[in-house]
Parts: structure tokens; sequence; C-alpha cells
């Protein structure tokens, strides 16, 4: 796994056009809070209950295509964590080249708890958009 901040990671799939941008978010996040531009959601976590996606691998592999395991993925969620969790289990069914996008849409945590402050997509002013 390849980790890369978010300016990096904007920079990386401007250059790499087959590159395959998956936000990992829930459906939630993904509408409600905004998302980056280019980005395709299957999350990893979801629902109500917040459980873990069985059928993330097999999504991803459709949409990367018959090469999957040659196509560069580059995965974004809300913070970073649910990210790397989610690039684990795609290096595990044979992904090669799996960029995680550390601090993720809103970043960190500041001092008073709120995200959106410190780092990440949308504090670097990257595009994203909001339904």
């Amino acid at each position: 796994m390849e980790n890369m901040n978010p300016k990096e990671a904007h920079g990386y799939l401007k250059k790499t056009p087959d590159a395959v941008f998956v936000d990992c978010r829930s459906e939630m996040e993904y509408m409600f809070v905004g998302h980056p531009l280019g980005a395709v959601m299957i999350p990893w976590y979801d629902g109500a209950e917040w459980e873990l996606n069985p059928h993330f691998v097999g999504q991803v592999k459709k949409l990367a295509g018959a090469n999957f395991t040659k196509r560069p993925i580059v995965l974004i969620c809300r913070s970073g964590n649910r990210s790397v969790e989610a690039a684990g289990a795609l290096e595990s069914a044979g992904f090669k080249h799996v960029v995680h996008v550390v601090h993720g849409f809103e970043g960190e945590l500041d001092e008073t708890h709120h995200r959106n402050s410190r780092n990440g997509w949308r504090v670097d002013g990257l595009p994203w958009e909001q339904y």
C-alpha cells in the first residue's frame, strides 16, 4: 500500500487516467457530507448497523475490470482509517497497486473534536461536490 496525502493523490489521479478512485465511506457520508469529484462510492462499512460490506472486493474488481490486479486503486474515506482496512483487503485479493489517501476527505479531529479544520481533501481545497 502506498500512502499519499490528498494533494499528492489528486496529482496522481490527474497523471494516471486509468486509476480507479474509490470513496469507501458510507452512502450517507458520500451523499450528504460530499465526495471528491470523480470518486465512485463503494462502502467498506455501511447501513444502520455499520456492517462490513462483504461484496467490497468484488465490487472494486468489477469496477477495475479484467486487469484489476494491475490497475491502480486510490482509496479515500473520512479520515484515513477505513481506507487502510479496505486497502489491506484489496491487497489480500491480489491487487498490486493500492493507494491510501492519508487524512481522507474530512481529516483528523481538532482539539474540539471537529473535522474539516486541520487536513483532508476538503481542507486542502481539492475538487468535491455534494448532492
